[in-house]
């Protein structure tokens, strides 16, 4: 993908961003070499190789599913303004 020095004008202006020319030239010189990388990367062959969901042969830990907390939706609800059948009632808000 070709980058014109009127392309980063454009994107800064878009962006609401102040450009003048010395930052839009260093800019596109930036975005050109960062764009030269993506092709070589993408240049690369890895039809062969698999994906992997990390770069480490890493697991996580997990902790075991178990309640760690007590159930106090009683007192909760004994202290709301309203309640009916196990459910907050709260005013209507929308007309």
């Amino acid at each position: 993908m070709a980058l014109t020095l009127d392309d980063v004008k454009r994107v800064a202006h878009l962006a609401r961003i102040t450009i003048n020319d010395a930052e839009a030239q260093a800019t596109h010189t930036q975005l050109t070499g960062i764009f030269e990388l993506i092709a070589q990367m993408q240049a690369v062959d890895v039809s062969a190789i698999a994906p992997m969901p990390h770069a480490q042969d890493v697991v996580q830990r997990l902790r075991s599913d178990t309640v760690t907390e007590a159930n106090l939706r009683e007192q909760f609800q004994a202290a709301a303004p309203q309640v009916d059948s196990g459910l907050y009632l709260v005013p209507k808000v929308i007309e």
